[in-house]
Formats: C-alpha cells, sequence, structure tokens
C-alpha cells in the first residue's frame, strides 16, 4: 500500500444526522444511551417504562458506573426491538463540556471496535443544556473513527456510516442551532483527523517537499491561497535559521505560506507551525529513544494547516495568513556544527551551541517575515522543548505571550475545547542566559527553565507585535493506546484555533 493510499483510507467520513423523538418512540437498530455519572435514575428513559425499568436495574446494581469509556450492550428481549447499551460520560460536574471530546472519542472507539453501520445516540437533556457539550462529544465521536495505523493491512478500527443524534423534545429547542453545532463538529472533526494522519506519516512519505505538496493540495481546493518557496526563494528571502537547519539532510527545505480572507477588512491573525518533519538532533544527536517519535515535530505546522483547512470549509469571515517552515534535522556533511552563527530574517545574529534547539530557529525566520506583514496578532504553535514536558506533563501546553488579551482569547478558547494550556512567565531575567559572546545571542539558555528561555528567544522575532507561543510538546503526541486517545499525533489544538476564529467574527 503506498503513502497516498494509507493516508487517504484514513480520512474518516462519518454522516451525522439529527432527529428530535422521545426515547419510547425510537426503536433503531442500535440504540446507545449516554448516561451522567450522576444519572442514578436515567432520566432519559423515563418515557418508556418497558427498556426504562431494564436498564435502570443494571444501573442500580452496579452493572454499569457510566466511568468514561465504559459501554455495556443489551441484546433485546424481544424481535421486535434494536440492541440497547449504555454509555459512559463520567462526572457531570460543573464545566463538564470541557471532557466531553474526550467522552464522545472513547464511547466513539468503544463502537468502532465492531462492523455498526448506523448507531443511535440518545443525548441526555444536561448534554443539551450544558454550552459546547454536544458539540465537544459529537468531535470526539468522529474523530474516533480514525486510529493511528495508517500503514497496517487491515483496518483497526470499522468505521460508523451514520451517526444518528437523537434529542427529546424539549422547549426552547433550536434545531437549526443545533445541525449548525453538528456540522461544525464534523467538519472540526476531520481537520483533527488530517493533522493525526500528517503528524502520524513516516518520514519518508512527508519530507518538506512532499508535506508542502500535501498542504498545497488539500487547501488550494478550498480557496486558501497557498504559495510553496523552494530552497532557492528561502535563500534570497534571507531565511538564515531555515537554512542552516536544513544544510544537514539531502531533502530540501520549503516555506509554505497560507492565507484565508474570509474577511479581507477584518485585522490578519498570523499563525506559525514548527515544521521539523524528522528531527535527529543533528550533530547534538539525540539518543535513539528519543528519536523514536521525531517525526512527530511538525506537530505545529500539521496543526495550522488543519485549522485552515476547518475555517475554510466553514467558511468563517476571518482573515488568517500561516507560515510554516518546513525542514529535516540530519548530520550530513554540512550540518550546522557547534559556534557556527546564522544571521536570521530580521538581521539578528545567532550562535548555535546546540543543533537540537533547532525549532526556535527556523520559526525565528517565519516569526520575522509574518511581522513584517503587519498583522494584529501572531501565534505560534510548536513542538519546541523537552523542558515543557517536565514543567507540565504531557496533557497540558505551556503558553507565553506579550500581551494579556490575546493570551486571554487563546485562553478561553482553550476552556471551550477542554484542550489544556498554562501561562508561564516570560519575564526579562529569563533572557539573560542567552546572551552571546560572539553573536547578538545563541539558541539556548542554562541549565533551568528551559521552556521559558526558548520562548524568550522567539520574543526577539516577533517585533513587539501582539504574539502569543504554545509549546505543545506534550499534548501533541500519545505515546500510548487509551480509552480517550490512539497512540501517535493527536491534533491537539485544532479545535481551539477554530472555537478562536468563531470568536474572532463574533466579537
Amino acid at each position: 500500500m503506498d503513502a497516498d493510499t494509507c493516508f487517504l483510507e484514513l480520512v474518516r467520513i462519518m454522516q451525522i444526522t439529527l432527529e428530535i423523538a422521545r426515547f419510547v418512540d425510537v426503536n433503531p437498530e442500535f440504540l446507545v444511551i449516554p448516561v451522567f455519572e450522576e444519572d442514578l435514575d436515567l432520566q432519559a428513559t423515563a418515557s418508556d417504562p418497558s427498556r426504562g425499568t431494564r436498564l435502570r436495574a443494571l444501573r442500580e446494581a452496579g452493572e454499569f458506573k457510566a466511568g468514561v469509556g465504559e459501554l455495556l450492550v443489551l441484546y433485546p428481549e424481544s424481535q421486535d426491538r434494536g440492541k440497547l447499551a449504555l454509555a459512559g460520560l463520567g462526572k457531570q460536574a460543573p464545566n463538564a463540556s470541557r471532557k466531553a471530546f474526550q467522552a464522545g472519542y472513547a464511547l466513539g472507539k468503544r463502537l468502532g471496535g465492531r462492523s455498526r453501520e448506523v448507531i443511535s445516540l440518545l443525548i441526555p437533556q444536561a448534554a443539551v443544556a450544558e454550552p459546547g457539550y454536544l458539540r465537544n462529544l459529537t468531535e470526539g465521536i468522529a474523530a474516533s473513527q480514525a486510529g493511528s495505523g495508517l500503514y497496517k493491512k487491515e483496518a483497526e478500527r470499522f468505521t460508523i456510516r451514520e451517526l444518528q443524534l437523537i434529542i427529546p423534545p424539549q422547549d426552547g429547542l433550536d434545531r437549526a442551532a443545533l445541525e449548525r453545532e453538528i456540522h461544525q463538529a464534523s467538519v472540526v472533526a476531520g481537520s483533527v483527523n488530517w493533522a493525526r494522519n500528517l503528524v502520524n506519516l513516516a518520514p519518508q512519505d512527508k519530507t518538506p517537499r512532499r508535506l508542502a505538496e500535501l498542504i498545497h493540495d488539500t487547501l488550494a481546493p478550498l480557496g486558501v491561497s497557498v504559495e510553496v518557496w523552494d530552497e532557492e526563494r528561502i535563500a534570497r528571502e534571507r531565511l538564515g535559521g531555515l537554512l542552516g537547519v536544513s544544510a544537514g539532510t539531502d531533502a530540501p527545505p520549503r516555506m509554505v505560506l497560507l492565507e484565508w480572507k474570509g474577511n479581507p477588512e477584518s485585522p490578519a491573525l498570523a499563525l506559525v507551525g514548527k515544521g521539523v518533519t524528522f528531527d535527529s538532533g543533528g550533530l547534538s544527536l539525540k539518543p535513539s529513544a528519543s528519536m523514536e517519535d521525531m517525526k512527530c515535530d511538525m506537530s505545529g505546522a500539521a496543526v495550522v494547516a488543519a485549522a485552515f483547512q476547518a475555517v475554510a470549509t466553514l467558511g468563517l469571515p476571518v482573515h488568517w495568513r500561516g507560515y510554516l517552515p518546513l525542514t529535516e534535522n540530519m548530520t550530513g556533511a554540512h550540518a550546522m556544527k557547534l559556534g557556527d552563527v546564522l544571521t536570521m530574517r530580521n538581521g539578528l545574529t545567532v550562535e548555535v551551541l546546540n543543533t537540537d534547539a533547532e525549532g526556535r530557529l527556523i520559526l525565528a525566520d517565519a516569526l520575522s517575515y509574518a511581522a513584517e506583514q503587519k498583522p494584529a496578532a501572531i501565534v505560534d504553535l510548536a513542538t519546541l522543548t523537552g523542558a515543557c514536558l517536565v514543567a507540565l506533563g504531557t496533557k497540558i501546553a505551556g503558553l507565553f505571550g506579550n500581551q494579556q488579551e490575546l493570551k486571554a482569547r487563546i485562553q478561553q478558547a482553550s476552556e471551550q475545547t477542554g484542550e489544556r494550556v498554562w501561562e508561564l512567565p516570560l519575564d526579562d531575567d529569563f533572557a539573560e542566559p542567552l546572551k552571546s559572546h560572539f553573536a547578538d545571542c545563541k539558541n539556548i539558555g542554562g541549565k533551568w527553565g528551559g521552556a521559558i528561555t526558548a520562548a524568550k528567544f522567539l520574543e526577539k522575532f516577533v517585533g513587539g507585535l501582539p504574539w502569543v507561543h504554545l509549546d505543545i510538546a506534550g499534548p501533541s503526541w500519545s505515546e500510548s493506546d487509551s480509552s480517550t486517545a490512539d497512540a501517535g499525533g493527536t491534533g491537539f489544538f485544532v479545535r481551539s484555533l477554530v472555537r478562536l476564529a468563531e470568536s474572532s467574527r463574533s466579537a
């Protein structure tokens, strides 16, 4: 199976429909009833005693506790009834919508373990009432339809052809708004999976040139302007960091520029994504174990490209520009050496004292060029430092920024999706370790605060514009399979960037 075939086969398509109906009036082939832990009485079943009594008895007996990922399938007592299943949503705590994506993902994975053509989901009233819950739950179910086995001969998950969402009639129910929410969820989940697939592609199938082609071929038909610079153009544009990092590989670099003019008159947001398609560490060579997952070092670029895909598909009236520097970091004869001095796009010189601190070098060029275009704000995403993993673990991204309003908007989008971020300091004293005797600065700081000194390095290249840096080294990759995630790329922050675009539209 070639790379193009295996890539396309894992871009799952699920039809999602909406029906307003009472529990007693529905009898689909397979009805799933999602349940919160607190719903001991199974309120959704109250209108149908014949089925509800059986389900409530199992619930009260402790056979089903409604934990996330729990699924209890009951076969029909008579031929005129379809299968029933109880699915756990976990606790209905305040702000439960933040965990709805994980609950949906776990449910979708369980349902995808067997071939099922049509699944009907009876949505609890509480899930409809809480803002954002239905959308996040639906995004999770839809995103779960793609696993990580792009290169496996046999599909590791069955795809649900149709997901029917059944919502009981309620006063004030806005069907059009619900259908719009479901459509948004379907589109965004598809973009999350595109980002995941890009990350999960083997390094030989996503060289900088090939990755640029995949991005162009996907986004250009959607109306996104896509410009790709080859190595000669990169040299003419004085992207010294990108040229320096790419010097050790025979796979030439690319710079991808994106623009979506959903509303050309609105203030432009610049999105910058780190795109190291494989990171060996260069001459500061990584240990083998640390290199195994380094195909994921282009997650920032994948997330930015996928967010453009969603925003363009939804036709959101925003003005976005994207900047994706793409390269490998290898150990060839011309690789960067410790002590080399590179000149960045904005003229600053950088002494290279660790070739494994390469991401900030290519981002420096992209940020400099983005700043020259005078956007209203800049957001960059990068799997930048292991230090951020040490500080925040594998589920939370580090957030840094120079403007409170922009940071607050990013945090608000994060809270809506449950893609967690945590702000770390950006104090001026962290710039001290970056001083060099031989150049304007060096590309590493001291022993401590590595994620912060990396952010302070990037700050030198944003021209004083409003800027947020997201270090997504932890949550962009899942090392193992779990009920709420598949091993490999996660597509982390695609959903939040789309929410950011939506909030910009309504501002």
